[in-house]
């Protein structure tokens, strides 16, 4: 199969980077293809590859895929291991790696809009609105329900999933703001340990292109204390 995969910045793009990760983590080859953001709005160029104008996109021969969750489903139907085998604890890390995919596709709005994603830099937190402490808190949970019931070291078992994937860019979040997440750290700590998040956390701090917006986003979150971007 040869899989093309359009993705955006590394420092800012954590919907490029849950379909990277997945394939990268899977052993899924493909090749890359990158766009970066260019402005805050870049919907006009990027719907020339993409229907929704964002990415990532996955290009499969003459057929497009989009959206990470889209692209994780379309995986899900060709290549093993994008959910957990259906006989890990009777099926239910399958379940529950399902249901936490969902659920982060489609939630922590807070989490996503006051803590926005910046690999390369370290930021001292405004004071946390009363709904990103819910999303932290959840978050926290999900780690921990995870863990305890299907034993680690991934959020659903032995073998990393989509969940992990789904979850990644949350982890650089934990890192760049301090975010507490229990002992869901534990988690945080092997996923940012992958050598793929390795890679793209080296490629990030190589980008030297700044997108003003959402540097913008960043400055609002906090005080950066420090940056180990390349400039």
């Amino acid at each position: 199969m040869a899989y093309t995969l359009i993705t955006a910045n590394r420092n800012y793009s954590s919907w490029s980077l849950r379909p990277w990760l997945l394939m990268k983590a899977l052993g899924i080859p493909f090749a890359e293809r990158f766009e970066p953001f260019t402005k805050p709005s870049n919907y006009d160029e990027f719907r020339a590859f993409s229907p929704t104008g964002q990415v990532p996109v996955l290009i499969d021969g003459e057929r497009t895929v989009w959206d990470s969750l889209g692209i994780a489903l379309y995986l899900a139907d060709r290549h093993p291991g994008v959910w957990p085998a259906d006989g890990v604890a009777g099926g239910a890390a399958r379940a529950f790696a399902q249901c936490v995919v969902a659920e982060m596709h489609g939630g922590f709005g807070a989490l996503r809009n006051d803590c926005t994603m910046n690999v390369g830099v370290r930021v001292k937190p405004r004071p946390m609105s009363a709904a990103l402490l819910r999303d932290v808190a959840r978050v926290a949970e999900i780690f921990t329900q995870g863990l305890d019931r299907f034993g680690g070291p991934w959020l659903a078992g032995e073998a990393f999933s989509a969940a992990d994937a789904f979850f990644a860019p949350v982890a650089f979040r934990v890192r760049t703001y301090g975010l507490d997440v229990g002992r869901g750290q534990a988690w945080v700590d092997r996923v940012l340990a992958h050598p793929a998040m390795q890679d793209w956390e080296q490629q990030a701090l190589a980008e030297t292109w700044r997108e003003a917006a959402h540097e913008a986003e960043l400055a609002a979150a906090g005080e950066i204390i420090a940056d180990y971007r390349k400039t």
